[in-house]
């Protein structure tokens, strides 16, 4: 074990010496290594923070719940479209039938966009700010995450109350400095008083709405003020079934689906005319997605790691070549062949190495910058961290194991006389 220790130790210091001995030569040899690590986990890691991020948005949509619209979460062709489009929207009457009926079901929510509308608040104003009401139940199947203030009390949903919950983005460019909390802001010409702020939304990559660019209010008061039986594609309501504990979402489904198509008067012959989905289906749809993007970037970086290991050979025959007498000495001093490649290949590997690691710092700071302007959560993970370091020795056994059988391989004699 002392022996091997050793032998790695002096690879080091050869390596290093390698390095410094002639620095352009190092550093277009490390180039191309650095450049694939770089491509390769860069990708990985662009893709894994999307996915984390885009799946952590899913969370929140819930593992247990079941939405009820018009359009199936799957992939379907134009003329599916357009037949799936003349569906009739999920309506108030559909929640309330749920609402009553089901034995599974530990909520049951209706949310209904109302529209876009100027928000104002003294001298100050913001366009084209969503309006949104929803039912009392709503926040616990969708956590708004209230960063100030409350959610409505339960009199507050019955009554249709005129109080509402505004965005991040609202508070900060409606109220300014001011705190927005029992302070009145006015949309369509009426008049709110704002009882809770939600969290800033900015890093979420998929969600339902805007909630940093939303007002939402009371589902009753939504009815007195619109026409909530539209089939308006674009005032289209979302209706949401959480299960209760210990119940699957299949089953669930089969209850929800016999109460609806119940509701709807279809008979038994009859299609529905309505789609229960999943969060987990939009996972199986980006599945894909991330697995071109990850293939992508594996072939990019593979390229640029075969340049890089073809320069990383050139310095080990360079090598192999200053030092001929060297190891002929060592040969006619005893020093067996296994000795002599796995100096080499063990040099190799260090040369690899170190343009992976300068390949991943590059990466960190990269991602760090990145993080900090888009506001965005990219990291690099320990898994991809390993994957660069294992795909930098891999290319380093590669790309010195030709040299370094030409190295064990030297007759003594002749190498002492070059």
């Amino acid at each position: 074990m002392k022996f091997i220790f050793k032998i790695i130790y002096e690879s080091i210091i050869q390596a290093f010496q390698q390095l410094t001995g002639n620095k352009l030569r190092s550093f277009l040899s490390l180039l191309g290594i650095t450049i694939g690590i770089f491509c390769i986990i860069g990708v990985l890691s662009a893709v894994d923070s999307l996915e984390f991020n885009i799946k952590s948005s899913f969370d929140k949509l819930g593992s247990n719940v079941v939405y009820v619209s018009k359009l199936p979460w799957k992939e379907i062709s134009e003329d599916d479209y357009f037949k799936y489009l003349r569906r009739p929207n999920p309506n108030y009457f559909d929640y309330r039938a749920i609402k009553e009926k089901s034995d599974l079901a530990a909520s049951v929510s209706y949310f209904l966009f109302l529209g876009r509308f100027q928000a104002s608040f003294r001298d100050n104003k913001l366009e084209n700010v969503a309006l949104v009401s929803v039912t009392h139940d709503y926040d616990e199947i969708y956590k708004l995450d209230i960063e100030s203030g409350r959610y409505f009390s339960t009199l507050e949903s019955s009554t249709g109350a005129e109080r509402c919950i505004i965005g991040n983005k609202v508070a900060s460019e409606v109220f300014g400095n001011l705190d927005p909390i029992n302070r009145e802001i006015q949309i369509m010409g009426r008049k709110f008083l704002v009882i809770g702020v939600i969290k800033k939304k900015g890093n979420d990559v998929f969600s339902f709405m805007d909630f940093d660019n939303a007002i939402i209010v009371p589902f009753e008061y939504g009815r007195k003020v619109m026409n909530i039986n539209s089939n308006n594609a674009h005032r289209g309501g979302m209706l949401s079934v959480k299960a209760k504990d210990k119940i699957s979402t299949e089953t669930l489904i089969d209850e929800v689906t016999g109460i609806m198509r119940a509701h709807r008067k279809l008979k038994p012959i009859e299609s529905e005319n309505f789609s229960m989905n999943e969060a987990s289906l939009l996972s199986k749809i980006l599945e894909g997605f991330f697995k071109v993007l990850n293939l992508a970037g594996f072939v990019i970086g593979i390229f640029a790691l075969l340049v890089g290991a073809v320069s990383v050979a050139n310095i080990m025959f360079v090598s192999v070549k200053e030092r001929t007498s060297i190891i002929g000495i060592k040969k006619a001093l005893g020093a067996r062949r296994l000795v002599i490649l796995l100096e080499f290949l063990i040099e190799s590997v260090i040369l690899c190495i170190i343009g992976g690691v300068i390949g991943l710092l590059l990466i960190y700071g990269i991602l760090l910058i990145v993080s900090f302007v888009l506001d965005f959560d990219i990291f690099l993970s320990f898994k991809n961290i390993i994957i660069g370091i294992l795909g930098s020795i891999i290319i380093g056994v590669l790309a010195g194991i030709i040299p370094a059988i030409q190295a064990s391989g030297l007759d003594p004699v002749e190498a002492m006389r070059k």
